[in-house]
């Protein structure tokens, strides 16, 4: 699965790790993530991420 990164602060969206602490198990795709998810560190919303290697 591809990985996202913020192109605000920088966070990397695994799809191997999700992000458990906001109720996204392992596994979930980014294309897959809520609308309303939002970046855990800076809070910007998914349109602000770029997909990297």
């Amino acid at each position: 699965m591809k990985k996202y990164i913020c192109d605000i602060c920088d966070y990397v969206y695994d799809p191997q790790i999700g992000d458990p602490d906001h109720g996204i198990n392992p596994g979930t795709s980014f294309e897959d993530l809520p609308d309303d998810w939002e970046c855990p560190l800076c809070g910007v919303g998914k349109d602000q991420f770029s997909e990297t290697e």
